[in-house]
């Protein structure tokens, strides 16, 4: 059965990556799903357990994606180009440390997927009306989506799923994770300021005002948000019930005042990948339980010090690399959670960071291509791979660095 699931695992993620006729990732996914039921890879009660475990991940996965698509409606993401493009005064290293601090911000706060497919563009169209080199920018938006995801539990899929299975809470994984990121952030910067360094010299034109406010509303409702987070968290109420009342407060305001319709809120709630997510979901417990999990339990490390949480991102980024980042955490998680909350945020490094440095590693990446192409854009896999080797090996080992020194020596433990 191992040898059928596997199949079922490659082909979905072949139509997920190649999206031929632009078909939606769950016309794979799915009937894969009920296929593996079907021939016993997997009993109805399994896939159905299954299901109820990756729900409350995926339907607050919906409810932050309309978050997202409704501060874009509101105008939050052409205020921050406006305002970026005027704090850079026409410079491109300038530029590229406030397009930083916006993707990183972003990424952390309303999930990698609005870094990529909200603020890329308006990325690209602040460098093009700067008359500035787009391509340092453009790739900060693609890293950034990925490795500036460490920080919270919102900020990634990924991440909400390893937070199920750590058992630590919402503040205490922040805490956790604040020190890995912003080290891996300023690895990523160092990176692109050097290797972009020609580029990031030429000087293009001034903006000296702006013509977008910053809407109030959204960003009082985003920052209730947060802390709502925070305080579900603690008491054991799911981030999904949280984040269904922002867009639902959010959903409110822009239907009163006509910024979206019906329809485009049903769109933004991306019921086709939520669909995805669950099919996949089956699919790889399918794999697991056809003797891939014994197989990978027999590589995992068994203890929390520095380097075995090193070995934990290695062997978590190299899945990644090879089946994409979702599987690949769904696969390490349950070995990782039966060795502690250090060794589950081990494995998140290495499924967040790893991905920046293959095309594959995760979707957001392959959407980011997508989307730069859309721009006019293209992007040079010789480049991309290039950018990923001088960048993801050295975030993965400070990474892990700085998650052992915090969880051992600062914090002692969790």
């Amino acid at each position: 059965m191992l040898a059928i699931s596997g199949l079922f695992l490659i082909l979905v993620l072949a139509f997920a990556v190649i999206r031929p006729r632009g078909l939606p990732e769950a016309v794979a996914a799915v009937p894969a799903g009920i296929v593996v039921v079907v021939i016993g890879a997997l009993s109805g009660h399994e896939a159905l357990a299954e299901i109820r475990r990756l729900l409350p991940v995926v339907l607050f996965l919906a409810a932050i994606l309309v978050v997202g698509d409704l501060c874009e409606a509101a105008g939050v993401f052409r205020w921050a180009g406006e305002l970026i493009g005027r704090g850079s005064g026409g410079s491109g290293k300038r530029l590229l440390l406030l397009v930083f601090v916006a993707a990183s911000i972003v990424t952390a706060v309303l999930s990698l997927d609005a870094t990529v497919v909200l603020l890329t563009p308006v990325v690209l169209a602040t460098a093009r009306t700067l008359r500035v080199p787009a391509k340092p920018h453009m790739y900060a938006s693609a890293h950034l989506a990925n490795s500036a995801s460490l920080l919270l539990p919102v900020s990634n899929l990924t991440n909400l799923l390893a937070l199920r299975a750590s058992g630590i809470s919402f503040l205490r994984f922040a805490l956790l994770m604040v020190v890995p990121w912003l080290v891996v952030i300023g690895i990523e910067y160092g990176v692109l300021r050097w290797r972009f360094g020609a580029e990031l010299t030429l000087r293009g034109r001034r903006v000296t005002s702006t013509s977008t406010r910053l809407p109030l509303v959204p960003a009082i409702v985003v920052g209730a948000m947060l802390i709502g987070f925070v305080v579900a968290s603690s008491v054991g109420i799911e981030a999904a019930w949280v984040a269904g009342a922002a867009a639902l407060v959010l959903a409110v305001r822009a239907l009163v005042r006509k910024e979206v319709s019906l329809r485009s809120l049903g769109v933004s709630l991306n019921i086709p990948f939520v669909a995805f997510v669950l099919g996949l979901g089956i699919v790889v417990m399918a794999v697991v339980q056809g003797g891939l999990g014994s197989f990978l339990g027999h590589l995992a490390p068994t203890g929390t010090g520095w380097v075995s949480l090193l070995l934990w991102a290695l062997l978590a980024a190299v899945l990644a690399n090879l089946v994409n980042n979702l599987p690949a955490v769904l696969l390490v998680l349950p070995l990782a959670a039966a060795v502690g909350p250090l060794a589950v945020l081990a494995v998140l490094i290495g499924v967040n960071v790893g991905p920046n440095l293959t095309y594959v590693g995760s979707l957001a990446t392959l959407l980011w291509r997508r989307i730069a192409s859309d721009h006019d854009h293209e992007v040079s896999i010789g480049e991309f791979t290039v950018l990923g080797l001088l960048t993801t090996p050295a975030c993965l080992v400070a990474g892990v660095t700085a998650l052992w020194v915090v969880g051992t020596v600062v914090l002692g433990g969790t």
